[in-house]
């Protein structure tokens, strides 16, 4: 039922007395005493005032012969701060004690009054004053509990925002605090990051110093064995000069882990088949490999191209295979696979994109996490002195790197190691190269040769196997030397010259050589320099110290080429079989 804010309505008495002039008779007397009373025509009509609200009811007794039922539903509907009072006049000669159904029925479920008729005018008004107040405590008491209920529900109100305040601050401690643990770990990554960089720099200063000169003494000192060599007939000669060799190349691939570790060499990225690579190299890794190691290739069938270095990835797989095999001492099985790699499968800390995996597995040792974390680091190893350098995970991790591929190792004790080198795809598919090519020179009644480099060894060398081939020779120890020649000289078809030389460096010996003679072919011939301090030309012609014999007269064949000389097949020295 509602609950009325206006006074009037609750404070208005109903009247309901349908036989004769006693409705507007009470109503007249009860407005004498200041009492408003309302006069309702029938049941229906009082219901429907006590649903708008009221303060009291005045009921005549005779009203309740037509059936009360709608009274006593509204009677029964009250909430429960409401006892509604109403006030019953009997019939004239009634009695308190007697009465119909309809009364005692009214008497059970309401708060009823009853008055003897005639009633007198002070009965009547301290009657309907006495209902009218207990109808106001009660509306008192409503408006109390309404009260009551807004505050608390003002106050649940505030726990609520103070409980969603709490949570939102605690979720901004819990984002900060995260940000605040993110931006830790960071730091201390771009730390250990920043350290490794400076390792690296250090490794390279101090490579970058020596491999020039180291590869100087290796270039003079294969070449010369290779010439020795083929002139030999002894067997036991033969013998102890392929050792020199074999030492003097292991020389060589030291220096080429120091430049791959520290990232100092120019890598020469070309499309690559790596199944084909590792098909190439399975007779070298069994051989590498003792008799009790299996060697097992697992190749996918349509294979991506790579773009890597071939030389790179070639001494990425000897130095993977060969840790591979010093991890199984006794017996094992090594496992090369290859893998096309896209989507989820990438490394999260390579670009999205399309790579190309080969991974080098053995059931050996393993390794700790303690050593698992220093793997790639320069100069760490676990095998005994003098038979570990501690630079192929360094060497691998770095030509991966300088790539733009990545390193990932999984190992445990016991159970054995998986390396997986990740290269990025290449666009176009690698040109196809006969097995056996036979080496193109130019004729050698023709061609002559301006050879310019510092180091006496090395030119002495290069100038014998140039001689041996039938090519006319020109010598100079210095650009100077070399620019004089070639203002005196009728013909010079190719300038081979040392890159880093005192003074004038090739690239400045090539670049004042071209304004004597434009479009001439220049062969640049390096042990190790930084390439970022010099602008070659895209149209110059490297080759790396140390070097084969047969490197050079394919170097020297391609830049005559290039200059659209004639050539010819090249007939190569004969080594005699000991």
């Amino acid at each position: 039922m509602p609950h009325p804010s206006d006074a009037t309505l609750r404070s208005r008495l109903l009247i309901l007395a349908p036989a004769g002039r006693d409705g507007p008779l009470a109503q007249s007397v009860l407005a004498r005493a200041g009492l408003a009373g309302v006069v309702c025509s029938d049941l229906s009509t009082l219901v429907e005032a006590l649903q708008e609200g009221a303060g009291a009811g005045l009921i005549a007794e005779e009203a309740l012969q037509d059936g009360i039922a709608p009274l006593i539903g509204w009677i029964e509907q009250q909430p429960s701060w409401s006892d509604f009072p109403f006030i019953l006049l009997l019939h004239r000669g009634g009695s308190a004690e007697h009465g119909g159904a309809e009364r005692h029925r009214l008497q059970r479920v309401g708060n009823l009054t009853l008055l003897d008729r005639p009633v007198g005018t002070a009965t009547l008004v301290s009657t309907v004053q006495a209902a009218l107040r207990a109808r106001g405590r009660q509306y008192e008491v409503h408006d109390t509990l309404q009260a009551l209920a807004a505050s608390e529900a003002r106050h649940r109100n505030l726990a609520d925002e103070l409980e969603r305040l709490v949570a939102e601050r605690t979720h901004s401690l819990a984002e900060a605090n995260a940000k605040l643990s993110a931006e830790m770990a960071e730091r201390q990554r771009t730390e250990e990051a920043l350290r490794q960089a400076q390792k690296l720099e250090a490794i390279g200063q101090l490579t970058s110093g020596v491999a020039h000169d180291f590869n100087n003494l290796l270039t003079a000192v294969l070449g010369n064995l290779e010439l020795v060599e083929a002139r030999l007939t002894d067997s036991d000669s033969q013998r102890l000069v392929r050792s020199g060799m074999r030492a003097a190349q292991r020389g060589a691939s030291l220096t080429q882990q120091l430049l791959a570790f520290s990232r100092k060499q120019r890598l020469v990225p070309q499309p690559l088949d790596l199944n084909r690579l590792v098909r190439d190299a399975s007779e070298m890794l069994t051989r590498t490999m003792r008799t009790s190691v299996t060697v097992e290739i697992t190749l996918e069938e349509e294979l991506w191209p790579a773009l890597v270095d071939p030389t790179q990835i070639e001494l990425v797989l000897l130095n993977l295979a060969i840790n591979a095999r010093d991890a199984m001492p006794d017996s094992g099985t090594l496992t090369v696979c290859t893998a096309n790699v896209s989507g989820a499968s990438v490394p999260p800390e390579l670009p999205r994109g399309d790579y190309v995996m080969i991974s080098v597995k053995d059931n050996g040792s393993g390794m700790s996490p303690e050593v698992l974390t220093k793997a790639v680091d320069p100069f760490f190893t676990t095998k005994d002195v003098g038979k570990g350098s501690g630079l192929g995970l360094s060497m691998v991790h770095g030509v991966a790197s300088q790539s733009g591929g990545c390193l990932r190792i999984e190992s445990a004790v016991g159970q054995g190691t998986n390396v997986r080198v990740y290269l990025p795809r290449a666009l176009r598919q690698p040109e196809q190269i006969a097995a056996e090519e036979a080496i193109a020179v130019a004729r050698h009644d023709q061609a002559t040769i301006l050879v310019v480099d510092d180091d006496p060894d090395v030119r002495e060398l290069t100038v014998t196997c140039l001689h041996s081939w039938g090519y006319r020779i020109l010598v100079a120890e210095n650009g100077l030397m070399a620019l004089d020649i070639l203002v005196r000289a009728e013909q010079v078809d190719l300038l081979i010259v040392d890159l880093a030389m005192p003074g004038m460096n090739g690239v400045e010996v090539v670049r004042r050589a071209r304004e004597l003679r434009p479009g001439m072919p220049a062969l640049l011939v390096t042990g190790y320099v930084d390439f970022a301090a010099f602008e070659t030309d895209p149209g110059d012609f490297i080759l790396h110290k140390p070097y084969r014999v047969e490197k050079l007269a394919e170097a020297v064949a391609t830049a005559l080429d290039s200059a659209s000389a004639r050539v010819v097949p090249m007939k190569q020295p004969q080594r005699r079989k000991g």
